[in-house]
């Protein structure tokens, strides 16, 4: 107990006040170098798992990543990087002539992905940013770093875990952006394949008048005990630097569940205790996507106060068995769901409750949610937060995406109306949180949100709801394109059709569902299709999708598992009316009237589309 409260007192003091001092000044399109550092003095990854665990490892069939683990510690790639980048920069080495599995298996350790298929050479750097809380500094330096490489590769990416993805890293450039996220209390060390991913907590921490638990110290806190090594005080736990897969942890604040604890690992669902009305969590446990696979999260029978010790050692003990007990030989059966019922939830529980009883953290038996009616509130916006004068103004990122013009400029507004923060959300959109009240209407008039760019805190109902996964642009996996695409949709779905509250329109390139489709109201979920070629009369395969309906979040969040429409071709003559009978249909959406459309038309295609999806029927009434 006594190691145990050393760790949580020094990871939660990192996280909320130690900042590194700075040892370089980043200028618009470069970063200047510094002086690399290294991690040697920490242990491996393999030196946690206890005798039995590495012994069953051994005995079974190794699949690719676990026999690249077991032959080259994973963790290694926190000094190699630098190693390769410098001989690379000489000239003496190639990103070629490196092993494979240090390219595409071990590199992932430092949250840098290769995208091979796409963009040879050239990697994604995956952050962590617990709670999705930055500041303008760091979304300037953001900016600077993908002003190193071309512009329609180095964009940057709000991810849905409330994170921040870099595109167009090179091995050469790497070291001193990890560097620069150390200096300003960021990483990308464990960010990847198999460790646990950004943690997830509420958007709103600290400013709802509706909160129950206040995230921002304990998701600061479970990302310390994840990527913080106590033995050294360096970024890269080894701890955690073998799992047997991908691990979730999303931490919500109030009853909208904002952080989407029914898709995690582990989920904690904020609710106060029957008796004595003291904020805590109930467990959830489970929830993933892959390919293979979707499962809802499952309620355990398991509540927690919500303070940051009972948490960090909630989420410790968790780790731990699943780090030693999890899968190892069939990657699709690796995540925690599977453990989960190997045991049966009772019994899982059981272990978790009796591991904690040992460091002397109160538990109790699940506790009753409320039950009168609630409504999930938004986040794009104007919106009053708890403190007298103070709105929190949420922005719409089109699917995620930000130029290092838009970051830069995101940045600089933050500093006029928000004290420099800037929050993200698991939407792939923004929050400046602590805006007066007498600045709201400059803020809206500020040219980032002019009619001619993309941005915007004033979002149509079908624009402000969509999410997308990478697509096929970068990601060797996807089927089809689908930032671009889903942006373009939405635009001219806003044309042609119109609903009385936000929708939420999902896309995602393959079955990883990485965009969450089953999540959504509409889901999109691209796959191979079928068309006749006009010149041969054969059919062709072109892009599809199949098309996911009535996926629900909030408190009582459902996943919809199968498609109702298969196959759908992503072309706008057959796509967007398909789209537009849906809301008309399920969501209750009303057509455009030509009349009214023809007067705030800017471009005569647009009444080709309208005459494409159909008249309404007039309502005489």
């Amino acid at each position: 107990m006594v190691f145990l409260s050393f760790l949580l007192l020094f990871s939660t003091f990192f996280a909320t006040s130690f900042h590194l001092p700075s040892q370089s000044q980043t200028v618009h399109g470069s970063v200047l170098k510094i002086s690399p550092s290294t991690n040697s003095k920490q242990a491996s990854g393999t030196s946690f798992l206890p005798e039995h665990t590495l012994a069953r490892i051994k005995s079974e069939k190794l699949n690719p990543t676990e026999a690249a683990k077991l032959e080259k510690d994973p963790v290694s790639a926190w000094t190699d990087i630098y190693d390769f980048a410098k001989k690379i920069r000489e000239g003496s080495l190639t990103w070629e002539d490196l092993d494979q599995n240090d390219i595409d298996i071990r590199l992932k350790w430092v949250g840098m992905l290769h995208r091979r298929k796409k963009n040879p050479g050239k990697f994604m750097m995956r952050l962590k940013v617990p709670n999705g809380i930055l500041n303008s500094e760091q979304m300037r330096f953001f900016a600077d770093c993908v002003s190193q490489y071309d512009e329609d590769v180095g964009v940057i990416d709000i991810t849905t875990r409330q994170n921040i993805q870099m595109r167009g890293v090179t091995i050469e450039t790497a070291p001193e952006i990890i560097e620069g996220l150390e200096q300003r209390n960021l990483t990308s060390f464990q960010s990847a394949l198999d460790n646990v991913r950004n943690v997830v907590g509420s958007p709103l921490a600290g400013i709802d008048p509706l909160e129950i638990v206040d995230t921002r110290a304990i998701c600061n806190a479970v990302n310390d005990l994840i990527s913080l090594d106590p033995a050294t005080g360096l970024r890269g736990n080894p701890k955690w630097g073998n799992l047997g897969r991908k691990f979730n942890v999303a931490i919500s604040g109030s009853r909208d569940d904002f952080a989407h604890t029914h898709i995690n690992d582990i989920g904690l669902q904020p609710v106060l205790h029957a008796e004595s009305n003291e904020p805590g969590f109930n467990l959830v446990l489970g929830g993933y996507m892959s390919i293979k696979r979707v499962a809802e999260s499952i309620h355990s029978d398991l509540w927690i106060k919500g303070d940051v010790s009972s948490v960090f050692n909630l989420c410790d003990c968790i780790l731990e068995v699943f780090r030693d007990e999890g899968e190892r030989k069939d990657r699709q059966k690796a995540r925690l769901m599977w453990l989960v019922e190997d045991y049966g939830v009772e019994g899982f529980t059981d272990k978790i409750k009796a591991m904690l009883k040992e460091r002397d953290i109160e538990t109790s038996a699940w506790q009753p949610h409320p039950t009168d009616a609630f409504e999930r509130r938004e986040l794009l916006g104007v919106h009053k937060q708890k403190q007298e004068g103070l709105n929190r103004v949420g922005i719409l990122v089109p699917v995620g995406r930000m130029s290092r013009h838009e970051a830069r400029e995101l940045a600089d507004v933050a500093d006029r109306y928000s004290g420099g923060e800037v929050r993200l959300t698991v939407e792939q959109n923004a929050i400046l949180p602590n805006v007066r009240d007498e600045d709201i209407a400059a803020l809206i008039k500020e040219p980032m949100f002019g009619p001619d760019k993309r941005l915007k805190i004033e979002a149509g109902n079908i624009e402000g709801g969509v999410v997308s996964c990478t697509g096929s642009q970068f990601c060797g996996f996807a089927m089809i394109e689908t930032k671009q695409t889903a942006e373009r949709y939405a635009k001219l779905l806003e044309e042609v059709v119109e609903t009385d509250r936000p929708l939420r329109i999902h896309w995602t390139g393959c079955p990883n569902s990485c965009g969450q489709v089953q999540a959504a109201d509409i889901g999109l979920m691209g796959c191979p299709a079928r068309k006749v070629d006009p010149e041969t009369g054969k059919k062709m395969a072109v892009p599809g999708v199949n098309i996911f309906i009535g996926g629900t979040i909030g408190e009582h969040g459902s996943l919809q598992l199968e498609p109702e429409k298969k196959a759908v071709l992503v072309e706008e003559e057959t796509l967007i009316p398909e789209l537009v009978d849906i809301i008309v249909n399920r969501f209750g959406g009303r057509r455009i009237q030509q009349k009214d459309y023809e007067g705030n038309s800017k471009r005569a295609e647009d009444l080709a589309l309208l005459e494409l999806v159909g008249e309404p029927e007039l309502d005489t009434v």
